[in-house]
């Protein structure tokens, strides 16, 4: 009877460390064979660029902007829209008539005045000689000197006015400073345009569409990477799937306040020998910064995950700390001794997270420079949760 006991008390024993035994072992396969609940990627080597994104428009190296000093009717129009002209070209003329009486009045004025001085001359000539041969008395003479003065002033007077008369009758000839094309156009045959109190715009013209500008908005948060010489490319809505290329020119220090937005104007130089970039395009620029051919690339989006403190890894403390080695109070990045730290984050046993301090160099939205740290190529960091893949339809 006690034997029978004693055996079944073995057998129940070991049943007992079987099932415990089958348990734990089921237990570790299911933990192991569970989905992650976080999202990770590996670090490799490669070229990295950082870029500064800014939107701009196309405008021609140089405008210039034809007006009339004058005003009058347009009596003519020789010149439109896109045509090329060369300096001196007769691009428009205004109606002379008014202009050439004003000339003509002026020619007879000066005339009138020349004959005026004449007379007075010869008579202070004969004065002068009476004078000296005690004839006529001083007064007289000095009489006569003075009438030969206001008439050669009078002289001097009609010129003048002859002068800005033909002056004028020039300027209703509207000519091409410089050499260019003519972008913009504000007359035609018929209208009057008047100079009164400032020089009316008639034609726009661009010196050079081969050599274009852009005038790209930087954010004040990225300006102090800017720098004359970076290589810029851009894209315009004309041609999508192509990229032009062009270079900074300038780093205007003029801000514009946009609803609280401040942005400076950044000159790029862009090369046009095709002639299919057109003033006026809006360009999608992007300012190379930084790049380099080769580095240990971590994904930026690891730089952006922060864990809840229920996932993080926490190691048992070695002798003499205070503190756990592997404590993290969740923040993304701290300064120390002047230099910017951030925590990337490796799953470890159980699915708990470990964090790593590294220091990062050049960035953009897909690859960060990692400088040091104790990761290296192949190694995967956690870079979002997984559940995040389902709610965003991943």
């Amino acid at each position: 009877m006690l034997k029978n006991r004693r055996r079944w008390f073995v057998l129940g024993s070991v049943l007992t460390t079987a099932l415990l035994a089958g348990w734990a072992w089921n237990s570790q396969a299911s933990s192991s064979t569970r989905p992650s609940p976080f999202k990770s990627a590996a670090l490799d080597e490669g070229a990295i660029t950082q870029v500064i994104m800014a939107n701009g428009s196309l405008q021609p190296v140089s405008t210039v902007t034809v007006g009339t000093a004058v005003s009058g009717t347009v009596a003519q129009r020789l010149v439109d829209f896109n045509d090329k002209v060369v300096k001196g070209q007769v691009l428009a003329r205004l109606d002379s008539a008014n202009f050439e009486a004003r000339e003509r009045q002026g020619r007879a004025q000066l005339a009138s005045a020349e004959a005026r001085l004449a007379f007075a001359e010869a008579t202070l000539r004969r004065n002068e000689a009476l004078a000296a041969q005690g004839f006529i008395s001083t007064p007289q003479r000095d009489q006569s000197l003075r009438e030969a003065e206001a008439a050669r002033a009078d002289r001097e007077l009609a010129r003048a006015q002859l002068d800005a008369a033909r002056t004028d009758l020039n300027n209703s000839i509207i000519r091409a400073p410089v050499d260019g094309v003519v972008i913009k156009r504000s007359i035609d045959v018929g209208q009057t345009v008047a100079a009164s109190f400032q020089t009316p715009e008639l034609f726009l013209l661009a010196r050079d569409l081969n050599e274009m500008v852009i005038q790209a908005n930087v954010s004040e948060a990225d300006v102090g990477l800017i720098r004359e010489g970076q290589k810029v490319r851009f894209v315009v809505d004309a041609f999508p799937s192509r990229e032009f290329e062009g270079s900074v020119q300038q780093f205007r220090l003029n801000p514009t306040n946009t609803q609280g937005v401040v942005t400076y104007t950044v000159i790029v130089n862009v090369a046009n020998p095709e002639g299919l970039l057109k003033p006026g395009m809006t360009a999608q620029t992007r300012i190379v910064v930084a790049s380099s051919e080769k580095s240990l690339r971590l994904p930026t989006a690891a730089l952006r995950f922060k864990p809840n403190d229920d996932e993080l890894l926490v190691k048992r403390l070695k002798k003499g700390e205070t503190s756990p080695s592997a404590s993290d109070d969740g923040v993304l990045s701290s300064l120390r001794d002047g230099e910017r730290v951030f925590k990337v984050y490796t799953e470890g046993p159980n699915r708990k997270l470990e964090a790593h301090e590294v220091t990062i160099g050049i960035s953009n939205t897909r690859f960060t420079e990692l400088l040091s740290g104790d990761l290296k190529p192949g190694d995967t960091v956690v870079i979002r949760r997984a559940k995040t893949d389902v709610r965003e339809g991943a």
